[in-house]
């Protein structure tokens, strides 16, 4: 583990607008958000915040909103979120503190569907000649070597079934190696990971679960069984 919690003060703040009428940016907010496991997943339909959460805990431990290691900081010119500069983090003891307190023996990857190629390119994984989703495996195999907080959002975009595979060993192994890994995802599959804590994100705020729980897992579970069931709500005849 590299941080036990994050959480971000405010003296006040307009529930009306953006981020903080997020709901779990508000529980954020209010109750920190604690981790339990060196692997987390968080989980929830589009617009719930579980991007802009992964996001702010990336800019918080100093990585670059755009994406990227650790050692390529703000190749955009774009500035913190309002929430990822307010971020901050109690460190695991050992590797978590020394990461802390010392900027050169920091350790991290922020990998974000949206801006993945050009941060690839950037860290010399030529996404030109190569897939979107081999370029994915190439940065994963290249730069999930080092102990140190790693996070995701929706790394399975441009992955299939069986690259989805891949990274879950590249997680699984990160995790036993001491590192630290927070994904914010759809996939029933990665969330699947034995030991990892899973925490659905949406207008009720944060809540943890257990994968059977997840909504997106009995969505999957009934397409799969009888597709035609829900197309034929979708569908015109």
């Amino acid at each position: 583990m590299i941080v036990e919690r994050a959480y971000a003060h405010l003296s006040s703040y307009d529930e009306e607008r953006w981020p903080w009428s997020v709901p779990c940016v508000r529980q954020l907010l209010d109750e920190g958000l604690r981790f339990t496991a060196p692997v987390t997943f968080l989980v929830g339909e589009n617009g719930s915040g579980k991007s802009t959460l992964v996001e702010a805990l990336a800019e918080g431990f100093g990585l670059d909103s755009y994406g990227g290691s650790h050692d390529w900081r703000y190749a955009s010119p774009r500035a913190k979120s309002a929430l990822g500069e307010r971020m901050r983090f109690d460190a695991a003891p050992g590797r978590g503190r020394r990461m802390a307190t010392n900027w050169s023996a920091r350790k991290g990857f922020f990998l974000r569907a949206e801006t993945a190629l050009d941060a690839l390119d950037r860290e010399g994984f030529s996404p030109d000649s190569v897939s979107h989703g081999e370029g994915f495996l190439a940065a994963f195999r290249g730069k999930f070597l080092h102990t140190g907080l790693y996070v995701l959002d929706e790394p399975e975009a441009a992955l299939s079934f069986s690259s989805c595979l891949e990274l879950i060993g590249h997680i699984d192994r990160l995790a036993k190696e001491g590192g630290q890994v927070i994904c914010a995802t759809h996939s029933p599959l990665l969330t699947a990971l034995p030991g990892a804590d899973i925490i659905e994100v949406g207008e009720h705020g944060m809540r943890r679960v257990a994968w059977g729980e997840l909504g997106v897992v009995d969505h999957w579970r009934r397409y799969l069984a009888d597709p035609h069931v829900c197309l034929r709500h979708i569908v015109e005849p």
